[in-house]
């Protein structure tokens, strides 16, 4: 299958990016560095192509009843123009994907993971019910994360939207950079900013409009390095690492967009059922002792026998530690337990924390 090209692939080339194929796409990994980078959103502001997200909407009279059928958190809840985190469970209480909802009036947008969106369409079409239409319109889109402490101002100059007026999790549409689109308070990142959805025609324009607004912020280019080190300090749970069709809501901390008392949903009935036993695991978060850096699948030891395995795993530029996520048996899962790391026969102590880590 042949890889895509966002609409910024061209950019992310002469600016000397590292790029490698991530969800079917050709993605900017780095581009002054991870280190660098990563502290540039956390001090100032950073721009990220997320144009590989895919992007699902849901018509039609029954439209609410057809994403509240299919989300585990209250779409009901939504107002006109607000956004709100949420996943999709199979039967058995499995995550099929984590996801964005947006109430856009006469329809609704989910925006899911760039790895599943042809499997997440898939699983949605097989739900449909009666009097709702679905269309996947990722091709159609470019989006772009303009995230730290000074994305605000820099968006500003652009707009005469009050981006002042949208709180967190609220979006609006409206021009920005003489583009229509929607302008959404949400990110990854844990930092102020703002998500960007548009016509991916005028990819090149807005990113540049962007960057020339920044100059002053010493605004700089993101690649997907810096936005998992990002993610992982603010405990923000990536599909394929720390959630998957093996773990649930509860044990993975999303039992707060998990309403149980809502009408039925798929994977309720499981999910009453696992609350009811008690949870036997919990996604925990660990600071090492020493300087190896925890990789996805190494194995967590307990007196010598393996009690987890590492989801999660990274150096952290803000603490100048090296933190992970792993799920843990409920009793070693608390602030304070000591575990241990192990990778090619070495081991290394570990102490539990309390998340998000910065």
């Amino acid at each position: 299958m042949e890889v895509k090209k966002t609409g910024l692939y061209e950019v992310h080339r002469r600016l000397g990016a590292k790029m490698v194929e991530f969800a079917g796409y050709y993605m900017p990994i780095q581009y002054s560095g991870i280190l660098e980078e990563h502290k540039r959103v956390r001090t100032t502001a950073g721009v990220f192509d997320v144009s590989h997200m895919g992007e699902i909407e849901i018509r039609g009279p029954r439209a609410l009843e057809m994403v509240n059928r299919i989300t585990i958190n209250d779409a009901g809840k939504l107002s006109v123009n607000q956004a709100q985190y949420s996943a999709m469970c199979y039967e058995d209480g499995g995550i099929v994907d984590d996801l964005l909802v947006y109430h856009r009036g006469d329809h609704y947008l989910l925006v899911v993971n760039a790895s599943n969106t042809g499997k997440d369409f898939e699983w949605i079409m097989r739900h449909k019910i009666p009097g709702v239409e679905i269309e996947n319109t990722s091709e159609r889109i470019t989006q772009l994360a303009v995230q730290g402490k000074a994305a605000p101002a820099i968006l500003q100059k652009l707009t005469d939207v009050d981006l002042s007026q949208i709180k967190s999790y609220w979006f609006t549409e409206g021009k920005l950079a003489g583009t229509p689109m929607i302008i959404s308070a949400t990110g990854y990142t844990g930092e102020p900013g703002f998500e960007l959805y548009f016509d991916h025609a005028h990819s090149e324009n807005v990113w540049n409009r962007i960057f020339e607004a920044g100059k002053e912020f010493a605004i700089a280019p993101i690649g997907l390095g810096a936005r998992d080190s990002l993610r992982l300090e603010k405990k923000y749970c990536l599909y394929g690492n720390d959630i998957d069709q093996t773990t649930n809501p509860l044990e993975a901390g999303l039992g707060w967009i998990t309403k149980l008392d809502k009408s039925d949903f798929i994977g309720r009935e499981a999910l009453l059922k696992i609350k009811e036993a008690g949870l036997k695991r919990k996604l925990a978060g660990f600071e090492v002792e020493g300087k190896m850096i925890p990789r996805h699948g190494y194995s967590v030891q307990k007196y010598g026998q393996v009690v987890g395995q590492v989801t999660s795993g990274a150096f952290s530029p803000v603490l100048e530690k090296n933190i992970g996520l792993a799920y843990l048996k409920t009793e070693l899962a608390n602030p304070g337990e000591t575990v241990e790391i192990e990778a090619r026969g070495k081991v290394v102590p570990a102490k539990i924390v309390k998340t998000p880590f910065v």
